[in-house]
């Protein structure tokens, strides 16, 4: 196995499962919050977008998706506490969004040559992230960091356990 197969088997990985979690969840549960002072899954999702195109641009400028205009200011910091329903996207539209993002982050690692994956990251990410190569895992595993966050709103809503 070479370093862009472990790359795309962590992403794969990590996004069957984010999925997997969303998966049963109508578009409405997905503004369930799994506990007080959390943000609830509809940002979740968003800011997981908006974050893979931003790091994916920080190491690999003009590749990432374009995001529809607004999107990333909708899932900032400042409207984590926004439960109103008008101001984010349905399940499938997220999805499909999230599905064109990671096909552009997938052709950048295609195209990016094996060496550069070693070469440093932007300076703000070096203290956990040393390599461009650690910036295409982080891209990858960052949806499993909130998969955790989805298990008490799955609890919550009776759903069925899964993995």
């Amino acid at each position: 196995m070479q370093t862009k197969d472990a790359i795309r088997g962590s992403m794969d990985i990590s996004t069957m499962v984010y999925k997997g979690y969303l998966g049963d969840l109508e578009d409405n549960e997905l503004l369930t919050r799994p506990g007080e002072g959390c943000n609830h899954l509809a940002w979740q999702v968003g800011h997981l977008i908006a974050s893979e195109v931003n790091l994916l641009e920080s190491i690999c400028p003009g590749k990432g998706a374009v995001l529809p205009d607004g999107f990333a200011e909708a899932h900032s910091n400042e409207t984590a506490a926004s439960d109103d329903p008008s101001k984010f996207l349905s399940k499938t539209q997220y999805l499909e969004l999230m599905d064109q993002v990671r096909a552009a982050t997938l052709k950048a690692l295609e195209e990016i040559p094996e060496q550069e994956l070693d070469t440093p990251a932007p300076e703000n990410f070096r203290g956990f992230c040393p390599t461009v190569g650690h910036m295409f895992l982080l891209i990858g595993t960052h949806p499993m960091m909130h998969a955790g966050q989805c298990v008490p709103v799955r609890r919550k809503l009776g759903k069925p356990v899964l993995f």
